[in-house]
């Protein structure tokens, strides 16, 4: 199905923001796709999540867990306040969105007495800064005053919660084909005479090609094959950068608790045989497809996140493993279904929205099973089930 067009004004900004990534492959020769996918995300004042469109909601191109309603903040308030009230620290969100989440955690967070010290939003975007505020301002007028927006993570040791919601999906990964002449090249972004985009591949280095024939090996020993187990041309995604970015991130996190919410799988069922393609997925007014090199600037570019990637980023930046599961398994566990009982509801209609709601963040063909939960504990203690956690399929 062909995607919606964009409006006179949207493709004049498409345009300015190719224009920028021309001249850099004309100064260059062909760039790395992370490279391509930073500029057309981040690129200032240009990029997807740079400029000010709506992106969230249904007026965007996506919905978030957030956007559904209530429930999904409250869950995380609740799983979160013991830790907040040991440490008597901050909240820190990253890719904070509409700032739906911040004004309902902050509500739930206040019933549970485990407000905390400071709510800091991490955001860049002057533009989404401005909607954060109008929210926070509408919905808890009485807690805005406590929200601070910062460009990055505190710089200086601090305690309490860091959360990211949909936040290491959208990282730029590098791209990588292992070919059928048993050779590993990178996928680069190279343009026409016209000026229209186009992957290409091009020389991997030595660093890319170690990942990946490591990657292929912790496959093979998982599925009880010998390597090679890809049938090739095999692409996919790597995000070499990733320990790097989480002690960016939470490398300041003295004592409390990060906690990462994404769509994505384990190692061995990230690059299994059959996922040729890779993860690779681009939102655009709701539609989901994978052409990355269409509307460039007005839709999302993800791939799905490699949790033991990020597990081993969390090892190595000195933080435990407190938790990895599903997201329905993490928020029944931590009261979803008490809060809903809770939840004083006024007519059918809004039981209904509250059961549309439920169904959405927790259901396997929705958001339950296909979101994972992972979250790092340091120094502080965090329980976790044992049927819920599920660890051992890292």
């Amino acid at each position: 199905m062909p995607l919606p067009q964009p409006t006179p004004d949207e493709l004049e900004h498409s345009q300015r923001l190719c224009a920028l990534i021309r001249d850099e492959i004309a100064a260059r020769g062909p760039i790395d796709f992370a490279r391509y996918m930073a500029l057309a995300l981040y690129a200032p004042g240009l990029g997807y999540y740079s400029a000010g469109a709506a992106k969230f909601g249904a007026a965007g191109d996506f919905v978030t867990a957030p956007e559904l309603g209530g429930l999904y903040a409250g869950t995380i308030a609740r799983a979160v306040a013991p830790v907040l009230r040991e440490t008597r620290g901050d909240f820190v969100e990253l890719g904070p969105g509409s700032g739906a989440f911040a004004a309902d955690v902050l509500a739930a967070l206040e019933r549970l007495d485990a407000l905390p010290a400071r709510y800091l939003i991490v955001e860049t975007s002057a533009d989404l800064r401005e909607r954060q505020r109008e929210r926070l301002a509408a919905r808890v007028p009485a807690l805005a005053p406590c929200v601070q927006h910062l460009d990055a993570p505190p710089a200086e040791p601090w305690r309490g919660v860091l959360f990211a919601n949909e936040v290491v999906d959208a990282l730029p990964v590098q791209r990588f084909v292992a070919r059928r002449d048993g050779r590993t090249a990178a996928l680069g972004v190279t343009c026409d005479a016209a000026g229209e985009f186009h992957g290409i591949e091009i020389e991997a280095d030595d660093a890319l090609r170690a990942r990946v024939e490591r990657i292929e090996q912790e496959v093979a020993a998982a599925l009880g094959q010998p390597a090679p187990v890809w049938r090739r041309p095999y692409r996919s995604e790597s995000l070499p950068q990733l320990t790097e970015w989480f002690r960016a991130v939470a490398g300041r996190l003295r004592q409390g608790l990060a906690l990462f919410v994404d769509y994505g799988y384990p190692r061995a069922e990230y690059y299994l045989p059959e996922r040729r393609d890779g993860t690779l997925v681009c939102h655009y007014r709701h539609r989901a497809h994978d052409d990355p090199f269409a509307h460039v600037g007005l839709q999302d570019i993800t791939a799905f996140v490699d949790f033991t990637a990020l597990a081993e980023a969390g090892a190595a930046s000195g933080f435990a493993l407190a938790t990895f599961t599903t997201q329905a398994q993490y928020l029944l566990a931590n009261g979803l279904t008490d809060l809903l009982a809770e939840t004083a509801m006024r007519d059918e209609r809004e039981r209904v929205m509250l059961a549309q709601e439920v169904r959405k963040l927790t259901l396997p063909g929705e958001m339950g099973e296909r979101f994972k939960v992972m979250a790092f504990s340091r120094g502080v203690e965090v329980r976790t089930r044992r049927a819920v956690d599920q660890s051992h399929r890292l």
